[in-house]
Formats: structure tokens, C-alpha cells, sequence
């Protein structure tokens, strides 16, 4: 193997006079939150080249530029293609290019065999050359991915509200004796609407908590019929 300078000042393998551009090749992504890793390997199964790039729009282009280099890219494996890897997923697709999710190796069995970004990498390629890579990953739009994204701010709003909920009942079990026998064991709307309503406790620590805490648990369900609302709208204006 010998290592040179691409003609765009990249470092790349070069494996017995292989060269840009003379055959076609495919690629397989290693994604990340802050890179992206490529590599390039032939028909034939030999590593080409490993790129590492970062994860926005101009690294993007710079790892598809790149992997074209070896010629016409038709094909990829993308690990993580619903995660972080949606943005390259979606470059590649805008591109007419075949996007093939490729599962993320056993955790254990990398620590085992030594973690490295481009051997994860090079192996999703060749889980795209041997066939083992079939399956189409979900693209990140349209109706389905509206309503999947309104559940995933729905569970987080309730979650955040039933934890606000509770935060506003322990705060009432150290208020003062009136207010705690009136409110703490009260149904969940009464306890709320009597948090939002208290007065006698001035302008204390408690009161302020009190009211911050029931601000809290207000806003997540006053917000979220809103934004179900203009998605079913948007489904249907489709």
C-alpha cells in the first residue's frame, strides 16, 4: 500500500496503481455526531481510501466529492441513517444515489477487536459489495415522519408535565398546614388551578417555586394540541 496526495490535498491509500476514477466503487459511512467516516473500496473488496469529515452541509458535499473521486457513486452504506446520519443520508438521496441502512456492529465485539472509525467504515462498504446490507432506511419526511416527530414532543411534553406534577406536590407537603391540607391530596387539576390561585403566601421562596412549578406543568399541555393541529393540517392540505 502506498499513501499520496489526492489532486483535491487529500490523503488516500492507493492499492496496486488503483486510481481515481477508473472503475465504479462503493462506499460505506461511519456516522457520528461531531464526523462522518467514509471509505472506498472496489469491486473487488480492497480498500481504497478512508475520509474523515464534519458532520454539516460542506462536509457533506466533501465526502460525496470524494467518494466520486473513485468513480460514479450509484450506492452507500450509511450506519446510523435515522440518527446521525440522517443529513448525509438525505444528500445522498437528493442525488439519486442508493442509501442501504447498515446496522452498527455489537458493541461488545468492537470493544473486543479494538473500536476504529474507519474499519466501521470499511466494513459497511462491504456489507453494501457482499449483499449483506438490504434494507432502505425511512426517510426523514413527509406525513409519517411529521406525526412520529409530533409523538416523540408529545411523550416529552407529558413526561416533563407528570415530573412538574410531582415536583408541585412535594413543594406543598412543607407549605403551610392550610394550604397542604387543602392541596396536596386534591385531584391533579384542583391542586394546579389551587397552586395557581394562592396569594397568602406572599411574595416567599415558596410562592415563587409554587408558581414556576405550575407554569410548568401548564405549558407543555397548552402547547401540544397546537402543534398536532398543524401537522393534521398539513396532512390534509396534502
Amino acid at each position: 500500500m502506498s499513501v499520496l496526495s489526492c489532486e483535491w490535498g487529500w490523503r488516500c491509500a492507493r492499492y496496486n496503481g488503483y486510481t481515481h476514477g477508473t472503475k465504479q466503487s462503493d462506499s460505506g459511512f461511519d456516522t457520528h455526531l461531531d464526523t462522518h467516516v467514509g471509505a472506498v473500496i472496489t469491486d473487488t473488496g480492497r480498500l481504497l481510501a478512508t475520509l474523515s469529515v464534519s458532520t454539516d452541509t460542506a462536509g457533506y458535499f466533501k465526502l460525496l466529492t470524494w467518494a466520486n473521486s473513485f468513480g460514479q457513486l450509484q450506492r452507500a452504506g450509511v450506519e446510523g441513517s435515522g440518527t446521525y446520519g440522517t443529513g448525509l443520508a438525505r444528500v445522498l438521496r437528493d442525488r439519486e444515489i442508493e442509501v442501504l441502512e447498515v446496522n452498527r456492529p455489537d458493541r461488545a465485539m468492537r470493544r473486543s477487536k479494538g473500536k476504529s472509525d474507519p474499519t466501521d467504515a470499511e466494513n459497511t462498504a462491504r456489507a453494501v459489495l457482499s449483499g449483506r446490507a438490504t434494507a432502505i432506511p425511512k426517510e426523514q419526511s413527509g406525513a409519517a415522519e411529521a406525526m412520529r416527530a409530533v409523538s416523540v414532543a408529545r411523550r416529552s411534553a407529558v413526561k416533563a408535565r407528570t415530573q412538574a406534577i410531582n415536583q408541585l406536590r412535594a413543594l406543598l407537603v412543607s407549605a403551610p398546614q392550610e394550604i397542604r391540607e387543602r392541596l396536596l391530596k386534591a385531584k391533579t387539576t384542583e391542586c394546579v388551578e389551587g397552586c395557581a390561585r394562592l396569594r397568602s403566601l406572599g411574595k416567599t421562596p415558596m410562592l415563587q417555586t409554587l408558581t414556576t412549578t405550575v407554569a410548568s406543568v401548564k405549558f407543555p399541555k397548552r402547547k401540544q394540541p397546537v402543534a398536532s393541529g398543524q401537522v393534521l393540517r398539513q396532512i390534509r392540505a396534502r
